[in-house]
């Protein structure tokens, strides 16, 4: 008997062994994601993709990078998915789009479909997200996802090993770190000590590089400062650490088919078509020069009048009431009197200026005029109408925030201050969920009304 594990794109795979095909976190489109392109260059086959018949889909949780209603709108509705969430609500907007049978995983109870075992297993994060756990042909393969492992579930899995291959997220992206570049200069960008650790606790037969599968727009300085590690620096930290693990490179389409005693590369996807080199690779830059917001906002595809519109008025009355909502810390660094810039570029690079003062949950819109302030947000217009009525989410709205140099008390206070703390992040995203994918089902819905 023999297993056959095929990469779809960034964290999707399919899994077929003897007649039973599952797919996990299948994601058929480029980009996803709004501005994630699949790293090296692909294209899908859609109408290959639509006679698929699948036994199973996995999805590991609700992320837009995991769960998207548009590439499962491809699929039969006679497909069972099973996904780990904790919110019933996204198990109610996957069967909206008609899917017969949709399931909550239960962390630790084994599911069976045909010739393969799935068994969820904890990630650190338990609200958010799972591992997955998968056997056949007599083979134990653990997908990470994109989980971190704390050291209980690290000693499950060493118990229920050996391993004969692990899929590794092996991309420490720095989401924080685009967001305010001039103050994370000089970070430490190495593999983490704690992922060599597990992996040699874990001591597979052969592991994937997973999970990060995309860059940026090509014009995007993100590109450069987004993601440290390529799979050249995995492959030789891997290779020290454990000489006799077999680091396998998955490019999208490319499959293997194990054995319990052998591995060889096999038939490629046939729905997944590849597009120029696929031998790339991730280079960091840490010191380059960031083109400012009103820069950034000049490339992005603008937005109508009507758009601009919408965002102004929410900063100027709907963000004021929404902020008025949230729960404040008392240790957050607007607890004290604050005064908070807002501003906003559109698609020629000029701004919009917003000021509000804050203390606690109370905040003011005030005129402009010539005093010190304490936070600084800067956003492209169409990336926060984007957030509104699309579902966008933050690692993808070039950002910035306090992304300079204030007063030196203002300077004293920020020190280990969260830059999530930001008023437009959290008016824009605390307490949202799915937001993303419900902004799918209505454009589906759109289209087939």
């Amino acid at each position: 008997m023999n297993l056959k594990i095929s990469r779809i794109l960034h964290a999707g795979y399919v899994f077929e062994c003897e007649t039973t095909q599952i797919l996990f976190d299948p994601i058929f489109e480029n980009p996803f994601s709004r501005n994630c392109h699949a790293f090296p260059e692909i294209k899908f086959d859609i109408n290959q993709i639509k006679n698929m018949r699948p036994d199973a889909v996995f999805i590991s949780h609700y992320h837009d990078d995991h769960c998207s209603m548009e590439s499962l709108n491809l699929l039969d509705r006679s497909t069972p998915i099973y996904i780990f969430c904790i919110h019933e609500e996204m198990l109610e907007l996957i069967g909206s789009l008609g899917f017969k049978a949709v399931y909550a995983v239960q962390l630790n109870e084994s599911i069976v479909i045909g010739a393969l075992q799935v068994i969820p297993r904890r990630a650190l994060d338990e609200d958010v997200d799972c591992l997955y756990h998968i056997k056949g042909a007599g083979l134990n393969i653990l997908n990470v996802v994109d989980s971190w492992i704390d050291h209980d579930t690290l000693q499950l899995l060493k118990e229920n090993g050996p391993w004969d291959m692990v899929l590794w997220p092996f991309q420490t992206m720095r989401e924080i770190e685009v967001l305010s570049p001039s103050r994370f200069a000089g970070v430490n960008t190495e593999f983490p000590t704690e992922w060599i650790d597990q992996i040699k606790e874990l001591n597979p037969r052969m592991i994937v590089p997973s999970s990060c599968q995309f860059i940026h727009e090509s014009w995007s300085w993100y590109n450069q400062a987004y993601f440290p590690i390529s799979y050249q620096k995995f492959g030789q930290v891997i290779k020290s650490a454990l000489p006799q693990t077999i680091v396998v490179r998955l490019n999208p389409g490319v499959s293997v088919t194990m054995t319990s005693t052998d591995s060889y590369m096999s038939s490629p996807l046939p729905w997944i078509q590849t597009q120029g080199n696929q031998d790339l690779d991730y280079k960091f830059q840490e010191s380059q020069s960031v083109p400012t917001t009103s820069t950034v906002a000049a490339k992005i595809s603008p937005v109508g009048k009507k758009e601009c519109e919408r965002v102004y008025t929410y900063c100027q009355y709907e963000l004021v009431e929404r902020y008025c909502t949230l729960y404040i810390d008392e240790d957050s660094f607007f607890q004290k009197p604050r005064t908070w810039r807002l501003n906003l570029y559109d698609h020629l690079g000029q701004v919009k200026e917003f000021n509000y003062r804050i203390q606690g949950n109370l905040i003011a819109p005030i005129e402009k005029g010539d005093y010190p302030i304490n936070w600084l947000t800067e956003v492209p217009v169409a990336k926060v109408y984007n957030a509104l009525e699309l579902g966008e989410s933050l690692t993808s709205m070039y950002m910035r925030i306090n992304d300079t140099r204030f007063d030196d008390q203002t300077e004293s206070d920020l020190i280990d201050i969260d830059l999530l703390d930001d008023p437009l992040v959290r008016c824009l995203f605390d307490g949202v969920f799915g937001a993303y994918q419900k902004a799918q089902l209505k454009r589906i819905k759109n289209v087939l009304a």
